[in-house]
C-alpha cells in the first residue's frame, strides 16, 4: 500500500496554521495542526508526553480530516494550552485561534 502524507496551510482568521495528515494502513489518518504557540493533535498522539515536555497541545478524537479537527471538541489539553485559554469542549477552530 502506498502511504501518503499531506501538508496543507490552513487559514484561521488572519493567521495560518500548518496541517499534517498521514494516511495509515487499515486505520484512520494521523492528524496534526500546528500554530506558532502550539498544536492540536488527534488521539494517536500522547497528551501526557506533551505535558511533560511543557508544550501547548490539545487533543481531539474521531477525526479524519482537517475540517473534522476544526469542528471537533477538545478532549484534553496541557496546562500550557489551558494558560492560553484553551478549555475542554472548545471547538478545534477556536483553540487554533489561540495557538496560531
Amino acid at each position: 500500500m502506498e502511504r501518503l502524507i499531506y501538508i496543507e496551510k490552513i487559514k484561521i482568521d488572519d493567521k495560518t496554521v500548518l496541517g499534517l495528515k498521514v494516511e495509515l494502513p487499515d486505520s484512520p489518518p494521523l492528524l496534526l495542526m500546528v500554530g506558532e504557540k502550539g498544536f492540536i493533535m488527534c488521539g494517536y498522539l500522547n497528551v501526557e508526553v506533551a505535558e511533560r515536555l511543557q508544550v501547548a497541545a490539545a487533543m481531539v478524537s474521531g477525526v479524519k480530516s482537517f475540517q473534522d479537527v476544526l469542528e471537533a471538541e477538545i478532549k484534553a489539553a496541557t496546562s500550557k494550552a489551558r494558560e492560553l485559554g484553551i478549555s475542554l469542549g472548545m471547538k478545534g477552530r477556536e483553540a487554533l485561534r489561540k495557538l496560531a
